[in-house]
C-alpha cells in the first residue's frame, strides 16, 4: 500500500465513490473563546466606529460560519450590519480592498502575503478562517488515466486555480514531500468549477479539487483521489482567512473587534454540522446531497503567528516571495472581553 492510498482513509474513498457513508464534520476552533468572555455579545453598544460593513467573500464551504453569524444575528448583538459581496477570487476581492471597496475580505493567504511582502499595500489579518483538513484537498484524475499514485504526476499536466495561488503551492509542496520532480510538469490554470469536465475530457491528467468540487467530480464521473494534500509537512495548513488594510483597522479598532468576537461566536456554533450544512446549497450553490457529505475545512476564528508563519516561509521555499513575511506584524489581537 502506497503512502497515498494509506492517507485516504476508506471512510473518505467511500464518500468519493458516492456511497452513502457520511463524513463528520472536520472542524476545529483555533483559540476561538469555546469558554469565557469572548462568547458574549461585547459589542452591541452602537460604540463601533463603522456600524455596515461590506466583507468581500468567495461562494465556498469554508465561509459558513461567516454566512452564520449573518443569518443568526451575531453581527447584529455585536452592533455590526454585514453585507457579504460575492467575489470571483481572492485576489480580485484584495485588490478591491486594498481599493476601499471592501472593508474586510476573505481570501486564501497566499495573496495577502504576496501582495505585503511586494508592498503593494501594508495589510493586517483580522482573523483566520479555515485550515486543511482530511479529504478536503485532493489532487484527483480519472477513472481512465494511468495516473495513481503521486509519483505518476512527473511530467504530466495538472490542473491549478491559477499561477502563484495557493492551488499550485499545495500541489508541489505535496509533490516534493512525496520526492517527485515537478519541474517538467505543466502547470493548466482552469477554475475549479470546470476542472471536473477537465479531467473527465482528459484535458488534463490531474487536478487538484477542493470542496465542492472534489465530491462533485467524484460523483459525476467517477474522479478517484491521488493524493491528500492534507498530509505530511502540510497538515492543518492555515488556507484561508479574512484581512483588511492598516488603515482600516486603526482608524475603526472596536470595529474590527466586534467582528472578531463574532466569528468567535459564529465558529463556535459552526463545530455543530447540524446548523451550517442546511446553509450551504444557499451560499455555496450546491445541492442538499452533496452538502451532506462533503468533507470540511476546520474552522478557525484566532489567527495565531506560528501557524500561520508556516506559509509565507513555504511560499518562499517555492519561490512565491523573495523575501520573508513577519506575520506576527500583520496579526490584529484580538481586544480583551
Amino acid at each position: 500500500m502506497t503512502l497515498a492510498s494509506r492517507a485516504m482513509s476508506r471512510r473518505g474513498l467511500l464518500k468519493l465513490a458516492g456511497g452513502t457513508a457520511t463524513a463528520g464534520a472536520l472542524m476545529g476552533a483555533s483559540g476561538c473563546g469555546l469558554l469565557g468572555g469572548s462568547q458574549s455579545a461585547g459589542g452591541g453598544d452602537g460604540q463601533v466606529e463603522k456600524a455596515k460593513l461590506k466583507v468581500g467573500a468567495m461562494p465556498v464551504t469554508d465561509l459558513a460560519p461567516l454566512h452564520l453569524a449573518v443569518r443568526n444575528g451575531i453581527f447584529k448583538e455585536e452592533g455590526l450590519e454585514v453585507e457579504i459581496v460575492t467575489t470571483s477570487d481572492g485576489s480580485a476581492a484584495l485588490t478591491s480592498t486594498i481599493g476601499g471597496d471592501y472593508d474586510i475580505t476573505y481570501a486564501s493567504y497566499v495573496p495577502f502575503f504576496a501582495a505585503q511582502a511586494r508592498g503593494v499595500a501594508d495589510l493586517k489579518i483580522v482573523a483566520d478562517c479555515g485550515a486543511g483538513a482530511p479529504n478536503t484537498t485532493t489532487i484527483m484524475t480519472s477513472p481512465s488515466s494511468k495516473v495513481r499514485t503521486p509519483q505518476d504526476l512527473a511530467g504530466k499536466t495538472i490542473a491549478i486555480s491559477g499561477p502563484r495561488t495557493i492551488s499550485e503551492l499545495l500541489v508541489k509542496a505535496t509533490m516534493r514531500a512525496y520526492g517527485v520532480d515537478f519541474s517538467k510538469c505543466e502547470f493548466a490554470a482552469i477554475p475549479f468549477i470546470n476542472m471536473p469536465a477537465a479531467l473527465q475530457q482528459g484535458r488534463v491528467d490531474a487536478a487538484i479539487l477542493t470542496e465542492p468540487f472534489l465530491t462533485q467530480a467524484a460523483r459525476a464521473s467517477g474522479a478517484v483521489p491521488v493524493a491528500d494534500t492534507n498530509t505530511g509537512p502540510l497538515e492543518d495548513l492555515p488556507l484561508t482567512g479574512y484581512g483588511a488594510t492598516a488603515k482600516f483597522t486603526q482608524e475603526n479598532p472596536k470595529t474590527v473587534a466586534a467582528f472578531q468576537r463574532a466569528m468567535d461566536r459564529a465558529v463556535a456554533e459552526a463545530q455543530d454540522r447540524s446548523k451550517i450544512e442546511p446553509l450551504l446549497p444557499e451560499f455555496a450553490k450546491i445541492d442538499e446531497e452533496t452538502a451532506a457529505i462533503i468533507s470540511l475545512l476546520k474552522f478557525n476564528s484566532r489567527a495565531d503567528a506560528t501557524r500561520l508563519q508556516r506559509v509565507p516561509r513555504l511560499m518562499k521555499d517555492f519561490g512565491f516571495l523573495d523575501k520573508e513575511v513577519d506575520v506576527a506584524k500583520m496579526i490584529v489581537p484580538p481586544s480583551p472581553a
